[in-house]
């Protein structure tokens, strides 16, 4: 029984908050041991902000969730020899990326759909422009070899345009966002089947505008992330489209 007129806390107290104390610390030295990989982290996080619905008007991206360890364990034989193509050109692209310098402008995501090449607009494009920048052609030009790979040359590639939500100028020859978009990706296609040599069978082109965001568009980093065109390297089961 407590002592009548005994203050302060019970002394296993002390010892909880000593021992509290010493994770904290422990955990604090985990973290400054660790090494965060800044653009895998990114690709994760725009992966999330499409599966759960982090986007403007709570809109989701279709078929853009983020490939887990448990999703590939459901996959059969074909489908994980498949993915395990997918895992190496990533890491060949990534490779090509770090070299040359490119890793914060070109982003490599692996994804239900597919992998996913993923340009800022400002590398290949001037503002509300669809005209390739020179710089780009030659990374596309070198990109188009790795797609050429044996593994991959019967893979369906769709290419896809996106904005932000401002309007075009007046000077603009499009009108509309939709309509800029459209014709950034079917350049985006033009260039890699003339120009790089890829066959043009297989190839689509797609343009959502402002339609399909990562992140809502109220500021101008979210808007930079929305304005991208992405190269979608499909997985064979999403082709039954195909004729």
């Amino acid at each position: 029984m407590r002592k009548e007129g005994s203050t302060g806390s019970p002394a296993w107290m002390a010892t909880y908050a000593d021992m509290v104390t010493l994770l904290l610390c422990f955990f604090i030295l985990l973290f400054t041991f660790s090494e965060i990989d800044a653009k895998k982290f990114q690709a994760v996080m725009q992966s999330f902000q499409g599966s759960l619905g982090v986007l403007d008007s709570g809109k989701t991206i279709e078929d853009s969730d983020y490939i887990t360890e448990a999703m590939l364990e459901e996959l059969t034989t074909n489908e994980q020899v498949e993915w395990e193509d997918f895992r190496k050109l990533q890491e060949i692209v990534e490779n090509y990326l770090d070299e040359n310098g490119l890793a914060s402008d070109i982003l490599v995501l692996l994804e239900s759909r597919g992998l996913i090449l993923r340009f800022h607009d400002n590398i290949l494009f001037d503002s509300g422009r669809a005209e390739l920048k020179s710089r780009p052609m030659e990374i596309l030009k070198d990109l188009a070899g790795f797609l050429d790979g044996e593994e991959f040359q019967n893979k369906h590639i769709r290419v896809e345009g996106h904005t932000d939500t401002d309007p075009l100028r007046v000077t603009s020859k499009y009108e509309t966002n939709w309509e800029l978009s459209v014709a950034r990706a079917s350049n985006v296609v033009r260039f890699l089947i003339e120009d790089a040599g890829v066959t043009p069978e297989r190839f689509s082109a797609a343009g959502y505008g402002e339609y399909r965001p990562l992140a809502a568009n109220d500021t101008i980093e979210n808007k930079a992330i929305n304005r991208r065109v992405d190269v979608v390297i499909l997985r064979s089961e999403l082709l039954d489209f195909r004729p």
